[in-house]
């Protein structure tokens, strides 16, 4: 599309572009377009402009979680059930625009002083990308899709994400204020089950979230986000996560949240939940619940914090592993463990588990004083949390 004299003199007076700009620009086209082009004009130029632009077909699609541009151009999408070729290209020139364009849109700076970003689009997309390079051939871009609108725990009942034996189960860990991680790969569904599940909590609860970057959206009255923010290109203003828990625990938590769990903010956290601060919660990136324990230890050691005193910590702050898994587009509860103390040392204590819709859901014995709490019996003798 080629720029009219219109267009550029709004370009020279620097004037930022807004929807309410697209439109006048479009508008303002009428005579040489003529009314039948108008409309169209004006969904060219927001994407242009103020969309993803090219990628902006496959972004409103029903069901999309993920859209990616790889170094050699092609685009590839994920409706659910895994990455697929579009079968189109960017030129390499056109995927740098489009990249540094977007790192605009989400506050950041792209370029070679900042070769990769990560952040959050006006649509609530989450965006990144990197520069060559650190990647071969052209820039990589990959949105992540949030689901749009919040569901909860009977709509991922109805979905099959775990067996309706269970929905007591998951909203009993949350009115009994039982801390917990949320465990799983990248794309299992750990985010949107945590949403649901804080959409349990009571309406009086004023819940805390701490996140990298926004993700979680929660049906909650009484929610307060704080977001992390990168140092610019001078290396100052970077705020951490570690900064945020600090911050937050000053802002009167109910409960306290961390979005994902991946850095020096573990130390924060653990302290958090040893203080009085139940209920607290947050993702894990792990391929079983076993893993919660070795995971917590690498990341104390970058807060550095040694094993034992990890271990001391976390059997204290720690009740229960929720572990989600993903098998092409089905994402289930896979398995409740419970975390336990023998001798002081914390243990991963497997409490029930589920093998996938057509079979029965199991539960096992020996999960300690926390089944207590959630009303469930099989709380085995000499185990205390």
């Amino acid at each position: 599309m080629s720029l009219s004299p219109n267009i550029w003199r709004h370009a020279r007076e620097g004037r930022s572009p807004d929807v309410g700009l697209v439109r006048d620009v479009a508008n303002a086209e009428s005579g040489p377009l003529g009314l039948g082009r108008v409309e169209q004009t004006r969904h060219a130029l927001s994407s242009r402009v103020l969309g993803a632009g090219p990628l902006d077909r496959w972004l409103g699609e029903p069901g999309v979680t993920d859209v990616a541009v790889n170094g050699d151009g092609r685009i590839w999408v994920d409706h659910g059930n895994g990455m697929r070729s579009t079968g189109e290209r960017l030129s390499p020139d056109d995927a740098r625009a489009l990249a540094v364009r977007l790192a605009g849109l989400a506050g950041r700076r792209l370029d070679e002083a900042s070769p990769w970003v990560d952040g959050q689009l006006p649509t609530g997309d989450r965006l990144h990308a990197v520069l060559p390079p650190l990647v071969a051939d052209g820039p990589h871009i990959t949105i992540r899709v949030p689901s749009r609108v919040p569901v909860d725990l009977a709509q991922l009942e109805r979905l099959g994400m775990f067996p309706p034996e269970w929905r007591e189960l998951l909203r009993a860990v949350v009115v009994e204020r039982v801390a917990f991680v949320v465990s799983g790969g990248t794309g299992a569904g750990k985010t949107t089950l945590l949403a649901a599940l804080l959409g349990e909590a009571s309406e009086a609860e004023r819940i805390l979230i701490v996140e990298d970057v926004r993700e979680l959206h929660v049906e909650h009255p009484h929610v307060v986000r704080l977001e992390a923010r990168p140092a610019n290109v001078e290396g100052m203003g970077e705020v951490t996560l570690t900064t945020l828990v600090r911050q937050a625990l000053r802002m009167r938590p109910d409960r306290l949240v961390v979005g994902e769990v991946r850095g020096a903010e573990v130390r924060e956290l653990l302290a958090a939940l040893n203080t009085g601060h139940e209920g607290g919660c947050g993702t894990l990136h792990a391929n079983a619940p076993d893993d919660l324990l070795a995971r917590f230890e690498a990341l104390g050691a970058l807060a550095g914090l040694g094993p034992t005193a990890v271990q001391s910590q976390l059997a204290s702050a720690i009740d229960l592993v929720i572990h989600v898994t993903r098998v092409g587009s089905v994402r289930r509860v896979a398995q409740v463990a419970a975390v336990v103390r023998h001798g002081g040392v914390p243990c991963v204590v497997p409490a029930a588990s589920w093998a996938g819709p057509g079979t029965r859901p199991r539960r096992l014995e020996g999960w300690g004083a926390t089944a207590g709490r959630l009303g469930i019996e099989g709380a085995r003798p000499g185990e205390s949390r």
